[in-house]
């Protein structure tokens, strides 16, 4: 019998597990599965050293938009540690200053009550408009994961992502197989911002979901999962 992969998964901003949840029900005959808490720091790195403190000596690693900028921070920490790497619906880029704004405004709302209009905003951003109006148990799912999280968490979260820097520079260093994959309709990671990531990174093959946006793992679970399978086989 092969032996399983140990996987490392990394969620996004106001993301639990079930993001994951389809890969963790078909996934396991080839992977260990761990998803990481991203809930507890306010910084990219202290995410990044949290996780590697709960992780196996060696291990595939797949981070999805925030996650996926707490995965390059794992890669400028201990890439000897990671045998493989996907990053998921993110970007290299240092976050805007347009859009730390917004960050600003929206963790303020949520803090004086507003979270239930915030979380509905946030999918409104992520799903592409067809399934926020035929797809209310997806939607359901994304804030459900979103209230488990909490206004607390999302605030830490929104700050580290304020403050991720510009990562770009230190793309061509990854040299374990990396996957860059992400949804044609991603408006909040475009397809532009992967194209540059697989450019860089010297092992890297990109993968562009059609018909999917910015959670492709919950949006497209059995096409993210015949990919992540195919990425663990090597």
């Amino acid at each position: 019998m092969a032996q399983k992969t140990p996987l490392l998964m990394l969620p996004g901003l106001l993301c639990d597990a079930a993001l994951w949840r389809h890969q963790l029900d078909s996934l396991g005959d080839v992977a260990e599965m761990t998803v990481a808490d991203m809930t507890q720091d306010d910084s990219l790195e202290g995410m990044a050293r949290c996780a590697l403190e709960n992780a196996p000596e060696r291990f595939a690693l797949a981070g999805l938009s925030m996650g996926g900028y707490t995965a390059q921070a794992i890669m400028r920490l201990a890439p000897e540690r990671v045998i493989r790497l996907a990053l998921l619906d993110t970007s290299a880029r240092a976050d805007p200053p347009e859009r730390s704004i917004v960050r600003r405004e929206m963790v303020a709302r949520a803090e004086d009550g507003a979270f239930e209009a915030v979380i509905d905003e946030h999918v409104a951003m992520y799903l592409p408009p067809a399934r926020v109006a035929g797809d209310p148990a997806l939607c359901e799912v994304v804030r459900q994961s979103a209230r488990n999280v909490g206004v607390a968490s999302y605030a830490r979260q929104q700050t580290a992502l304020i403050g991720r820097p510009d990562n770009r520079p230190n793309l061509p260093d990854i040299s374990c197989p990396t996957l860059v994959l992400c949804g044609r309709l991603d408006q909040t990671t475009p397809v532009e911002h992967h194209q540059e990531m697989a450019a860089a990174i010297p092992a890297a093959k990109l993968v562009v979901v059609e018909n999917c946006a910015h959670l492709t793992p919950l949006e497209m679970p059995e096409a993210v999962s015949a990919v992540l399978r195919y990425w663990l086989a090597g």
